[in-house]
């Protein structure tokens, strides 16, 4: 390709590179990513996604490897957006993101109605300029190296020795990510007042009033909503959107996902945009007038 036709495709290249490792970097750094208990965890994500997809024996069986799958996934992305930010082996790259963005599509975004409601499937699309044309060569570390390796050594096979630089540095690359990911999957998942343990309590049941809720700290360390639909009922929901684990925002009487528009009705029911699956329930009890974990 041409360096034309490679400044024409540096905004899209930008924009996935970033993108992807923003995704990668965010996964390995989130406690909750890889705790197979956590309902924004991917094995949860799995399950919840698994009775729709058109692979849905191919989730399930990596649910139950949920931390081999999920650091292939975090490092995959972190992988694919260094390299076609690098602009290194840029076609490979852009077919490795190409392929995560589908998967993406045949599982989360499989059942978004109307389909153009979940970006994967524009992501995915998004790539095929890159894997077909590459980048040209421009803003290449691939190019600049073979260029100066050729000069430096005569002639010799400098493709050879970027292909032998590049492994080395995603294999470390991806071996840090993996010690980080272990590492921060033994911390207590951050919370802004403390995690609720079953039996504590969350809040004086005259103190929120009927179509009232308020937001607390779930099991686990997950943000959660309680909420007071009825006299003598109260609903607890974690606030962790089940398409991609983003978390929703309690407007009126329902619930939104602000990063896919994802909807729920009050008992965090589905209504409409991506989510495959409801908010999942935290159980609650009324205990000598307080409302705790159950």
């Amino acid at each position: 390709m041409s360096p034309a036709a490679g400044r024409v495709l540096l905004p899209l290249r930008m924009f996935l590179g970033l993108t992807f490792a923003y995704a990668g970097l965010s996964k390995l750094l989130d406690p909750s990513y890889l705790d197979p208990s956590s309902p924004a965890g991917v094995r949860q994500q799995m399950l919840a996604v698994a009775d729709t997809s058109p692979i849905g024996f191919l989730v399930t069986l990596s649910a139950e490897h949920a931390p081999v799958t999920g650091l292939a996934i975090a490092i995959g992305e972190l992988l694919v957006g260094v390299a076609v930010l690098a602009g290194v082996f840029t076609r490979a790259a852009a077919a490795g993101g190409l392929l995560l963005a589908l998967s993406f599509f045949l599982t989360v975004s499989w059942t978004a109605d109307p389909y153009y409601l979940g970006a994967d499937i524009f992501v995915a699309f998004a790539w095929t300029p890159l894997t077909i044309a590459g980048d040209g060569g421009v803003l290449s570390l691939q190019r600049f190296l073979t260029t100066t390796l050729k000069r430096r050594d005569q002639g010799l096979d400098a493709n050879r020795r970027v292909l032998l630089l590049g492994g080395s540095a995603a294999t470390v690359l991806a071996a840090t990510g993996a010690t980080v990911a272990l590492a921060r999957r033994d911390e207590p998942p951050a919370g802004g007042g403390g995690s609720a343990q079953p039996g504590t309590v969350i809040v004086a049941a005259a103190d929120l009033a009927v179509g009232a809720s308020l937001k607390f700290t779930a099991p686990g360390g997950q943000a959660a909503y309680l909420l007071h639909p009825a006299a003598d009922t109260f609903i607890a929901v974690n606030a962790a959107c089940t398409h991609q684990g983003c978390p929703v925002e309690h407007t009126g009487d329902a619930f939104r996902c602000p990063c896919h528009g994802g909807t729920y009705d009050r008992d965090g029911r589905v209504t409409g945009g991506p989510p495959p699956a409801p908010l999942t329930r935290i159980p609650v009890e009324v205990v000598d007038g307080m409302v705790t974990t159950a």
